[in-house]
């Protein structure tokens, strides 16, 4: 018996239309307080976002005077990750400094 005696007829396979989409990016929001002292909010952006002094002292700048502050762009776990980590390192250093994420958007 040959190949050609179980083949039913001809099959035609059709490339499949996949449309990826990139997961969203968040960003770590830092929200002013009248307590922490500003050297621990660069201290904080430096150690867990890995910013240099200069722009670590920007953004601070930026939460004390408009009352928040953005960092970075990354996937919501690791976003999420960032921001549980710095609540509880503040926490623990006796600081009131609070953060949270918030989904980059598309304008």
């Amino acid at each position: 018996m040959s190949v050609e005696e179980y083949t039913s007829g001809d099959i035609q396979l059709e490339e499949a239309e996949v449309e990826a989409s990139k997961p969203p990016l968040f960003c770590v929001v830092f929200f002013n307080d009248d307590f922490t002292p500003m050297e621990f909010v660069v201290y904080v952006i430096q150690q867990f976002l890995n910013y240099d002094h200069a722009k670590a002292t920007e953004v601070m700048l930026q939460i004390h005077n408009e009352g928040r502050g953005y960092c970075g762009a990354f996937s919501q776990e690791i976003a999420e990750t960032k921001s549980q980590q710095i609540n509880r390192y503040s926490k623990e250093s006796g600081h009131p400094l609070k953060t949270d994420i918030e989904e980059l958007t598309k304008d």
